[in-house]
């Protein structure tokens, strides 16, 4: 590992079929293992906040090995043979346990493990090799986002230690548009969507921080694009612990069925760095 920090990174991992389909989003994450590396060196871990692993109070899956954990039904039966089954990382639970409780936030340590799809469906093609030690860290998703935004700026420290911390959900996710109209993956935008993530952006290149924490009121069409929000709120865990000094920056935009945005943030000082290596 360098001395370099790494930067925090939010991804939206849209349905579970980007793991058999991955189109564009896929191909993103195939060049953010290498740029990350090229940057910065190899994580020494990655903590994943996932919309799919929640809880009423922080916990932190400390398991020494992971299994891949199939939280879906309906889909082909190639989905269910895939396996992620990455080594976890028990010591750093303490760490990062210890880090929260400094900051006022009640956490359990468990000895279970597992990845849920929103973290393993995106890291089956960052680190294809499962080689990476991940630490699932559950969350509480009925905390406003200045409390996510809090929640998350208490893992800023783990930057230094060559810890990733990686936020996983969808920038747009309304499961009813895509379930109902049925579209195709290929499918236009709809104007909602596209509305929405352009506002994320430009409020994000602002560092509108308010706006941002306000988003259910201020963004268009919030409601329509998080009927619930456990999907975007993963963003505001990974963005303070980035912190505020510095603009998130979108290092990748794309769309599937016409209203899963698959967009990926980083943040902190080193965000910059890691866009310029997924750009070279």
């Amino acid at each position: 590992m360098t001395n370099h920090t790494l930067a925090p990174i939010f991804l939206s991992h849209g349905s579970p079929m980007v793991a058999l389909d991955p189109r564009a989003a896929g191909a993103f994450w195939q060049r953010l293992g290498p740029a990350i590396d090229g940057t910065f060196g190899r994580p020494q871990a990655i903590v994943a906040v996932s919309a799919h692993t929640t809880a009423a109070e922080p916990v932190l899956l400390g398991a020494a090995q992971h299994h891949t954990i199939h939280d879906f039904g309906g889909f082909p039966d190639a989905l269910f043979q895939m396996r992620y089954d990455a080594p976890g990382a028990p010591a750093l639970a303490e760490r990062v346990s210890l880090l929260l409780r400094d900051a006022g936030i009640t956490v359990r340590v468990s000895g279970e493990g597992g990845l849920d799809h929103g973290i393993w469906t995106a890291l089956r093609f960052v680190y294809p090799q499962a080689d990476v030690p991940v630490l699932p860290l559950a969350w509480v998703p009925s905390l406003a986002p200045a409390q996510q935004f809090a929640f998350g700026q208490a893992l800023a420290p783990l930057a230094d230690e060559g810890v990733l911390v990686l936020g996983t959900g969808s920038i747009t996710h309304n499961l009813f548009k895509v379930f109902g109209g049925r579209p195709a993956v290929e499918a236009p935008e709809i104007a909602e969507s596209a509305a929405f993530r352009a506002w994320v952006h430009e409020r994000s290149a602002l560092r509108d921080w308010p706006a941002l924490f306000d988003y259910r009121r201020q963004a268009p069409h919030a409601a329509l694009m998080h009927p619930t929000d456990e999907h975007w709120l993963p963003w505001y865990v990974a963005a303070g612990a980035g912190g505020r000094d510095d603009a998130p920056l979108r290092v990748h935009s794309s769309v599937t069925y016409g209203c899963l945005g698959m967009d990926a943030y980083a943040f902190g000082p080193q965000a910059q760095r890691l866009q310029a290596a997924l750009v070279a």
